[in-house]
């Protein structure tokens, strides 16, 4: 594995934000170290990750009256053969400006400068677990449209990442996979052989630098263990437990792999209840049991990233938390690259 991808303690964010001033998400973005467009759901339902993800997908009925994106498997068996006439096409897989506002105008920026800039998508899993057909089956367990789900996420990944390198040639993608946390589940309906599976052949389908951002808890094993060159996570949540993975998160890093630890929260309660130098304490306890089990220090700075630990679209102050967490994210990352000044990479 070459990741490629920036480490040192630079900043980025998830791209899920809740504002609907299109250009003050823009400059919030670009206030971080490695940017990203944002996804803007309260601006328009089309920003909403599922949708923005189902663009150009068969079968799919979209009411943006009522917000609902749903599946139909007779609509999928019409349009499909049409769909698959222009699966050389990139603007098949690329994303309009109708689906996002942002996306078109990051396009034109001039980001030869940055470490590296950073797109995202929804992934497969996630996509399949909250897309329903017509009797409220997720699509994901419907053997003849999961195949193709997984061959069209991958070319809508490829595509974006293509126009996101000529902007930057260090760009990378994030596969935004909340969904993985219930995989394995009773209730999940997909079996973990099969689901690993078909996850490694679709990420090999997907052109590097590639990688997953969560904010739950899923099996860190599964997760460690994939071909992927970055894994962005909620570590302020799940702190405990990831820690716990010691031995897979040594072999991640082994691999070349890098990490986002997401710490500073952006629920308004929690956020209130935090400073600077617990949030550094909550990580730094983190990074110490993983030490004392082996992990090489210099390494793993050298290949860590800061993010706030979630998005939030629910605040009572709309905006501001998450404004104020991406300022606490961009002091706290030069605080620890000045205490750890040492063991980072040129």
């Amino acid at each position: 594995m070459d990741a490629k991808i920036p480490g040192n303690l630079l900043t980025t964010a998830m791209a899920v934000m809740p504002h609907t001033d299109v250009e003050r998400a823009l400059e919030m973005a670009l206030s971080l170290d490695v940017p990203f467009w944002p996804q803007l759901p309260h601006y328009s339902y089309y920003e909403d990750m599922y949708v923005q993800a189902a663009e150009h997908f068969p079968g799919i009925v979209l009411d943006l009256e009522r917000r609902t994106l749903r599946f139909s498997i007779d609509k999928f068996a019409e349009e499909i053969e049409a769909v698959l006439e222009r699966f050389d096409d990139p603007a098949l897989f690329d994303i309009s400006e109708t689906y996002s506002a942002v996306y078109h105008r990051f396009l034109t920026l001039d980001l030869t400068d940055r470490p590296a800039i950073r797109g995202q998508l929804e992934g497969p899993i996630s996509f399949g677990f909250n897309v329903l057909d017509q009797n409220e089956r997720p699509i994901l367990f419907d053997d003849t449209v999961r195949p193709f789900m997984l061959d069209f996420m991958a070319r809508r990944l490829n595509v974006q990442l293509a126009r996101l390198q000529k902007r930057n040639p260090r760009a990378f993608m994030f596969v935004d996979e909340p969904g993985l946390q219930f995989l394995f589940s009773a209730m999940a309906g997909y079996s973990d052989l099969k689901a690993k599976g078909e996850l490694d052949q679709f990420f090999a389908q997907v052109d590097r630098p590639r990688g997953i951002h969560l904010c739950g808890n899923p099996d860190w094993d599964f997760l460690l263990n994939l071909d992927l060159d970055v894994l962005s996570l909620d570590v302020y949540t799940n702190a405990e437990i990831f820690a716990s993975y010691g031995p897979s998160i040594r072999r991640f890093l082994d691999r070349g792999g890098s990490i986002v630890w997401g710490i500073v929260p952006t629920g308004f309660e929690a956020f209130g209840q935090e400073a600077i130098p617990s949030l550094v304490q909550r990580l730094e306890a983190v990074w110490k049991v993983l030490w004392s089990k082996g992990i090489d220090r210099e390494q793993m700075i050298a290949h860590s990233m800061l993010s706030p630990a979630t998005c939030c679209l629910v605040n009572p102050d709309r905006e501001r938390t998450v404004e104020c967490a991406f300022g606490v994210v961009n002091r706290m990352a030069a605080l620890l690259r000045d205490q750890y000044r040492s063991w980072l990479r040129v």
